[in-house]
């Protein structure tokens, strides 16, 4: 572990100036990844969160590094329950269904594994509209290969419409719109 490099992650704050200079650093140093990942894949480690902040940016740019651990990530995905960390893995994910539209990027596992993260994020009374709006939107990229995935969604972004703020309706109704389009 690179303790200069875990030090500046422990003690970084969310403003996006710290996160884009963290980010940047393992951008220019690509060797910073793998203690990036350990801090990030750890939650366990009361810091994850931030970790998870700077590994969001540095997926934006690189998500095909993210490809040799993928078995990594997605067997994390299922012990996030800090709400900082788990909008920015799911955005990650986002990013990661995005590409594999275009490159194959997953295993069969690896997307079974991040459609039931996002179902589980979708679905959690406690969750944030933001982690929930990623998620809805990696389900959509999803179900375009996979058939059960639309039905499920539909009712799921129906039913619980109702229930959540106006930026959650707004974007429920956005991806119920693109569903009812390709179905047309």
């Amino acid at each position: 572990m690179n303790e200069p490099f875990y030090h500046k992650i422990i003690n970084s704050t969310a403003h996006r100036p710290i996160r884009d200079q963290l980010s940047g650093e393992v951008l220019d140093n690509p060797d910073l990844l793998p203690d990036l990942l350990h801090i990030a894949f750890d939650t366990t480690d009361k810091n994850h969160h931030k970790a998870c902040w700077v590994l969001e940016l540095v997926m934006e740019a690189r998500i095909e590094w993210l490809a040799p651990h993928m078995d990594a990530f997605c067997n994390a995905l299922s012990g996030y329950r800090q709400e900082g960390a788990i909008r920015s893995i799911s955005k990650v994910c986002l990013f990661a269904v995005t590409r594999h539209r275009k490159v194959k990027l997953l295993e069969n596992k690896h997307l079974e594994q991040i459609t039931e993260a996002c179902f589980d994020w979708l679905i959690d009374p406690e969750g944030k509209v933001a982690a929930k709006a990623y998620a809805m939107r990696a389900l959509f990229i999803i179900g375009k290969n996979e058939d059960w995935i639309y039905p499920e969604l539909q009712r799921i972004l129906s039913e619980d419409s109702v229930k959540h703020t106006a930026a959650y309706k707004g974007a429920a109704k956005d991806i119920l719109n693109k569903i009812n389009t390709l179905q047309g």
